[in-house]
């Protein structure tokens, strides 16, 4: 069982930055593929970027790429995610998730993902 809990989120000004963080429980923690993903209201969730368990491969949607980065600290059981020139359509419910058994080639996929933190909050005001 893992527990996941975000933090991070808020209220930002385009052009701006956030580092959203995920805390999990457990000391499997450096076995998981982890994700995030983000939903608008009206919209359905989509994957945003995700994290092999070593952190040595990474992946990202087009619409972050070159803005975002999700990295992971396996020391402190936490995976973030910096984002940089933040935009109005960027204005989500961030969640992030993990994946006991995890294929690369379905990282957007989100039913992959076993476990799920509760969600934070980013508003990006133009």
């Amino acid at each position: 069982q893992v527990q996941l809990v975000e933090s991070g989120g808020g209220l930002v000004q385009a052009g701006g930055s956030l580092r959203l963080s995920c805390a999990a429980s457990g000391r499997t923690f450096r076995t998981y593929g982890m994700g995030w993903f983000r939903q608008a209201p009206g919209k359905a969730r989509e994957s945003v970027a995700a994290i092999s368990w070593s952190g040595g491969s990474t992946y990202y949607a087009d619409s972050v790429k070159g803005r975002f980065t999700i990295f992971r600290d396996n020391a402190k059981n936490t995976v973030y995610l910096q984002m940089n020139n933040l935009k109005p359509e960027d204005t989500a419910v961030y969640y992030c998730a993990a994946a006991a058994v995890w294929y690369t080639s379905n990282w957007r996929d989100s039913r992959e993902y076993d476990y799920w933190g509760q969600g934070t909050q980013v508003t990006v005001s133009s």
